[in-house]
């Protein structure tokens, strides 16, 4: 080997990269919170950092002018992205966050505030609820302990899963017979939620109609959960064989039809069910003068600011582990609340050119939402796609016509016969107009509303129409035949 091919060289190259620093991943991360998962970010950060603090309410100092400590935050020299937020600019840096109505555009003096106080209740099961009954009833040790074993074996929809057998086995009473089994079952059948113990849907369903008054048409529902033929029948909605068999007219089976629809076949649902999300919409739309317009929701903007008792401790102190602990959450105080301020203008930028795309939805409901895509949004706001879709995720606006996610107002978009482009979300909302205009008897299917629609303009294949009628929990026309 040569002396010059074992020469070292230094070569200088020109290229590019983009660094993550710290501060802008907690401004990516915090981008993608909903306001639920921002406070309690917030709550953890309050523990854990001295120098940050709730402003209270009506004060002014949660937005004033900064009071830099004896270090600036070192600026950073990386290269941005277009999925960067700007977190390096010569922005002032504030010692609180918090925008004011003016600010936002929002009228201080309107009296018209949304209700967002409301809070769920912690569920109880339904093994406590059944369990609560029972130490309220009157029986003996030996039936309690029956009873106990009973509900063990109810299931989340309220349902007896457990045998005779079963039970006898889960029992350390001695000598317990089947027919006390059958006696205690009774009594839990006579709890609330009324059809809960039943071994079957006949037997869940039957329990509900004898807590009814009247006998015609329960009656005849109570005919119709007999024998499991008739169930069955029920279930394929045969009812031209079942008004053979049973020998009902077509109002008797209608009124027993109805009476059924009107019970729960999975009562111990109401007990169990997970409570409602609750939902914080960061947006708020209203129209004035004519125009829609879109404001951040100032009760879901957190109010904070820097402790300047601990500031003011942190200016006195020396070269002290004291001082350096305070300054380290001053500095992560700071790019905290510069983080949220980004993270608040990103979502107004972007919630008001949603609503300007969406103002024929605004007007006019569903049938009129046009496509939109992520890079619709992306292109007007010189962002990137990655940023809107973190934006729009878990994020929320109040309109007149309800609150929706964010990601509802974008929809792919099908071509018309005359070129234009209609959004799957309007097809969508006229699949279900059509369905609750169809006659009962004769439902209409897909094919004919694929047809329905190339009328209007719109070419839709039929197996585009079943996927957006199954998007809808809706289903197929053989199951929505009504009796005739």
């Amino acid at each position: 080997m040569t002396d010059d091919a074992m020469k070292q060289s230094l070569d200088l190259k020109i290229g590019q990269h983009l660094t993550i620093t710290p501060q802008l991943q907690q401004a990516i991360r915090l981008l993608q919170l909903s306001s639920l998962e921002l406070e309690q970010e917030i709550r953890e950060l309050l523990e854990k950092n001295p120098l940050l603090e709730e402003a209270p309410e009506g004060t002014d100092d949660a937005g004033g002018e900064a009071n830099e400590g004896p270090e600036q935050p070192a600026e950073s020299s990386a290269e941005t992205g277009p999925d960067e937020l700007d977190m390096e600019g010569d922005a002032d840096w504030t010692d609180g966050y918090e925008l004011s109505s003016a600010a936002s555009g929002k009228n201080g003096d309107d009296d018209d505030h949304y209700d967002l106080e409301a809070r769920n209740s912690q569920p109880t099961s339904l093994r406590e609820h059944l369990l609560w009954q029972l130490q309220m009833t009157a029986l003996s040790e030996r039936d309690k302990a029956i009873a106990a074993a009973l509900i063990d074996a109810i299931d989340d929809d309220g349902y007896l899963t457990a045998t005779t057998d079963d039970i006898l086995a889960a029992l350390a009473e001695p000598d317990v017979t089947p027919d006390e089994i059958e006696a205690v079952l009774h009594q839990i059948q006579n709890f609330d939620p009324l059809g809960v113990g039943a071994r079957h849907l006949g037997e869940c369903l039957d329990l509900q109609l004898r807590r009814l008054e009247g006998d015609g048409a329960i009656r005849d529902a109570a005919r119709l959960l007999t024998t499991p033929e008739y169930l069955k029948l029920l279930g394929q909605r045969d009812f031209k064989e079942l008004k053979r068999l049973t020998r009902l007219d077509n109002d008797a089976l209608g009124q027993a039809l109805a009476l059924l629809k009107t019970l729960n076949p999975r009562p111990g649902a109401r007990i169990t069910s997970a409570p409602d999300l609750y939902v914080i919409p960061e947006i708020i739309v209203e129209k004035r003068r004519g125009i829609w317009r879109a404001e951040l929701n100032m009760d879901a903007v957190p109010k904070l600011r820097i402790n300047r008792h601990y500031e003011n401790l942190m200016q006195r102190g020396r070269a002290s582990a004291q001082d350096r602990f305070l300054h380290e959450h001053l500095q992560e105080a700071r790019w905290f609340l510069k983080s949220l301020r980004s993270r608040n203008e990103t979502l107004l930028k972007v919630a008001r050119v949603i609503v300007d795309r969406q103002r024929a939805f605004l007007d006019h409901g569903p049938e009129a939402m046009k496509p939109l895509v992520l890079h619709d949004i992306a292109s007007e706001v010189s962002m990137h796609e990655s940023t809107i879709s973190r934006v729009t995720t878990n994020k929320h606006m109040m309109t007149p016509k309800g609150i929706f996610e964010l990601k509802y107002f974008f929809s792919s978009h099908v071509s018309t016969v005359d070129g234009g482009t209609c959004s799957a979300t309007a097809i969508r909302s006229l699949i279900r107009k059509i369905i609750e205009k169809e006659p009962p008897d004769k439902p209409v299917s897909d094919n004919k509303i694929a047809e329905l629609l190339e009328e209007q303009g719109i070419n839709v294949a039929r197996r585009t129409i079943a996927k957006y009628r199954e998007a809808l929990n809706i289903p197929p026309s053989s199951q929505r035949k009504s009796i005739t």
